[in-house]
């Protein structure tokens, strides 16, 4: 082997050894300009009208009372919100 190969194919065989089974099922392993991509972030699996009716239902029924700019709905519509970030929507 060439003194050059030699580096590219311990590189590859540490990134085979590191690929996830995602990596391995979806192929994206072999192509070493994916290497240092990043990945795409998750889209949310649900509809956002769906998400977090729990937290919903209460910042609804503070804003429905009080109003939206009611300094005792603030904590209910942050709660909300950060409900919908873990969900993986962007708010």
């Amino acid at each position: 082997m060439a003194g050059s190969a030699v580096p590219a194919l311990v590189d590859v065989i540490v990134h085979v050894a590191k690929a996830s089974q995602a990596d391995c099922q979806n192929m994206t392993w072999w192509n070493p300009l994916s290497w240092n991509k990043k990945a795409e972030p998750e889209k949310p699996k649900k509809k956002i009208c769906c998400a977090c009716p729990d937290t919903k239902a209460a910042r609804d029924e503070c804003t429905a009372t009080y109003g939206p700019e009611a300094p005792r709905c603030q904590p209910l519509i942050e709660a909300h919100k950060q409900c919908l970030r873990a969900e993986g929507f962007n708010v």
